[in-house]
């Protein structure tokens, strides 16, 4: 595992952060999950844009 893949990434939209090692309990995904291994059809839980929409942290 390197640096980048718990990298936290933001949705454009809402500013909701995804952060992998909390993962989105309420949506399914396990705690240590990168935000490249969430399923395709995965969605922000706050405002329901998909992954196209959120931008890696720096």
């Amino acid at each position: 595992m390197n640096g980048n893949d718990l990298a936290k990434y933001i949705c454009t939209v809402c500013e909701y952060v995804y952060d992998p090692e909390e993962g989105d309990p309420e949506g399914g995904v396990e705690p240590g999950t990168p935000f490249e291994k969430l399923p395709e059809d995965w969605v922000c839980p706050d405002c329901g844009v998909g992954k196209d929409m959120f931008e890696k942290m720096e």
